[in-house]
Parts: structure tokens; sequence; C-alpha cells
């Protein structure tokens, strides 16, 4: 006998209800893959006459039909359902329409003429100085780098723009302070390709000229996102005066070269050595599971085995429901999203610059529909590389 006391086989009120629910499920199969056959009829007949796949006013007009149908419990569950099956249907329709595009011949290429190994030797540009998390996650990427430092991230991209390095390496997000907005900011105006990205353990120790005590420090010094992490430490240390750089390294050595003996930098522990400093305290981070994630960009598209991450540009259309199009989209085709980022575009008021990070193998079904797909999703787009993440 079962949990509920009937022998196993017996039909119950359950039993029977899920057996009407698997015959219903049976014909909405059906229907469902006869509305997909006749959509792509419809391509072939907008593909025959150079017509655009997406027919706004019809939807419109279409959802509100159906939405009027439905029973009132179920309008707003048929709105999202139709909603969805739109968007499948105009995926399969850009499929019949669009077999192959410009982005997945280029993408194919790079696919077969990148070396298969990542190189261990390259010229890569950083910002900040010795010591900088940049340089920790440029030796992690790279066996031998040579590194070469820039004081803004603007000079990185400007590095790789002109041929002077051919890397370069930038931390885009931390796992507690966010987004580098800059960074984004400054993809808008250079272009590049992702190649690589790594996630670095940040570890923020507060360091100060030899003999120094911690209760003569009166000013601190760090870059914004060190500071913002160890915001309980600094305010444990009472009215202390925070100042910041652009670089924990250069925090550093700002206090390596002042004359002053009551200004400490939250810096990594290997700058103590570096500088000639001491740590007056460890892991003074708010969270011990802190990571910052650094891209590594180059000039050339280039895609290496594995590539598991791709990473988008988008500008779209400031319209209701525009933004859930793309959205949709990434969900029909099964793709996961794991980061979406907007930043507003100078000079354009309103309009803003989405930025998605998207789960999904380089050579996935799924990814090639997608890149045949773009152009149709959005006003422009702009494709940063398909990678693998180090950890």
């Amino acid at each position: 006998m079962d949990k509920k006391g009937s022998k196993p086989g017996t039909c119950t009120p359950l039993s029977g209800l899920r057996d009407r629910i698997d015959k219903t499920d049976d014909e909405i199969i059906r229907l469902f893959q006869e509305r997909m056959h006749i959509s792509a009829e419809i391509a072939e007949f907008k593909k025959s006459r150079n017509l655009p796949v997406q027919d706004v006013q019809r939807e419109r007009d279409k959802l509100s039909d159906l939405i009027n149908k439905s029973e009132e419990d179920f309008k707003s569950y048929t709105s999202v359902l139709y909603s969805l099956l739109f968007e499948l249907s105009r995926s399969y329709q850009d499929k019949v329409i669009f077999p192959s595009s410009n982005l997945q011949e280029k993408v194919s290429y790079a696919i077969d003429n990148t070396a298969k190994i990542f190189p261990p030797c390259a010229t890569v540009a950083c910002q900040g100085v010795e010591g900088a998390y940049s340089q920790h996650a440029c030796e992690k990427l790279f066996h031998i780098p040579r590194i070469m430092y820039f004081n803004n991230f603007a000079g990185v991209f400007a590095s790789i723009d002109k041929g002077m390095c051919e890397y370069g390496v930038l931390p885009i997000e931390n796992s507690t302070a966010g987004s580098v907005k800059q960074i984004y900011d400054l993809m808008m105006y250079y272009n590049f390709y992702i190649v690589r990205s790594v996630r670095i353990k940040v570890d923020h120790n507060l360091l100060a000229k030899k003999g120094v005590k911690l209760s003569d420090i009166r000013e601190i010094y760090s870059h914004e996102h060190a500071l913002a992490q160890c915001t309980g430490f600094i305010n444990s240390l009472g009215n202390v005066k925070v100042n910041v750089v652009e670089n924990t390294a250069i925090a550093a050595k700002t206090v390596a070269e002042s004359e002053r003996n009551d200004i400490a930098a939250i810096s990594s522990r290997s700058c103590a050595p570096l500088y000639g400093l001491d740590c007056l305290a460890s892991s003074v981070q708010d969270k011990g599971n802190n990571y910052t994630r650094f891209i590594c960009i180059s000039k050339n598209l280039e895609i290496y085995p594995g590539s598991d991450r791709t990473s988008l540009m988008m500008i779209i259309s400031h319209k209701p429901g525009a933004l859930y199009r793309v959205l949709a989209r990434f969900y029909a085709l099964g793709i996961n999203l794991v980061k979406l980022e907007s930043r507003p575009i100078p000079d354009r008021d309103f309009e803003f610059m989405f930025y998605f990070d998207l789960d999904t193998s380089v050579y996935s079904k799924e990814f090639i529909q997608l890149v045949c797909e773009l152009d149709g999703l959005c006003e422009e787009f702009r494709y940063l590389g398909s990678y693998s993440e180090m950890i």
C-alpha cells in the first residue's frame, strides 16, 4: 500500500486528474508544434518579400484579443504565456530567415585560428604600480608577463587600441563593492574583445611606516572600492580621514614616500616588503569571501578552447517591453544570464547601454542561434567575446 493507504495500481481521484493533465499536455505539444510549423511558413513568406520578422501591431492586437477571450482569473497568465510564445515564434522565424550571420562566420574563424593554449608570455597593460591586485591577476593569467603600468584605466584601453600592448587586465566587479562603473563607461569608447577572465581573492591589510602604531593613524589612503570593502574596520578606528587614490598599491607607495607618520594604506600584504612598510592589521575587509573579477582584453578576437561565457553590449530602444524581449529570447534559448549591467549613454537622454554576461558554450547550437538573431533584438549591439574564467 502507498502512503495514502491505496493499493498500487488503484485508480484514485488524483491519478485520474493527472491522466487528464497528461492527455491535455499531449494535445498542447501537438498544437504547439503545429503553430511553430505555421510560423516557419510565415517566415518563408516574409523572407521572399523581404519583410521584417516582427509585426508589432499584429502582436499587440493578437495579444489583446487573446486576453479578452480568457476567463477573468486567467487573463494575466494568458498575457505571460503568449508573450513568451510570440518570442519563441520570432526566434524560430529568425532561425529560418537567418540560418547564418557575419558574426557567426567571424566567431567560427576565431575558433579555428586561435591557438589552442592561452599564451604564457605577453606584453600586458595594467593600471597602477607594482603590487596592485591587477598585477596579481596578470600573473595568474600569464606565466611570464611583461607588465606595463598605466596611471588610469583609460590608459590600459588606449594601449590595446593603439597596439602598444597585446593584452590588458582590468577589474570589472567585486563580490562586496559591486561593479567598477568606470570600466563599463570606458567600454563604450574602445574596440576590444574579452579573451579570458579571472577571480582573485582580495585580502586587504593596513600598512604603515615601520615603527608606527595603530593608535597613531589619522588618515588612510586606498582605492574607493577597497575603502568600501573595509568600512567596518575603518569605523572601528574612530575619527580617521579617508583619502581615495587610483589604486591600492599607489596608496602603499604614497605612504612610503610621505614624511608623515600618522597615515596608512589599505593594500595587499605583498606591498609591505615591496615598499618597506609594516602590516598593522591584516584581513581588514568586512567579509572574508571577498573576490574581484578581472577581464583580460585584446584588440583581436581570440576564442580559446573551453569558452563558456559570452559578453555582449546592447543599445535597446527606450520603449516598454524592449528589455523584456531580449531577456525573453535568452530564456527561450535556455541561455542563463549571469550578469546584467546598465550605464547611461552620454549625450543621449534616458538611453542606456546594457551589458550582458551569458553562461553558454561557444560551441552550443543555442549560442549559434543567438548570434544569428542579435541584429533583430536591439538597435545596436557589440559582441565582446567568448571566453572562460579562471578561479
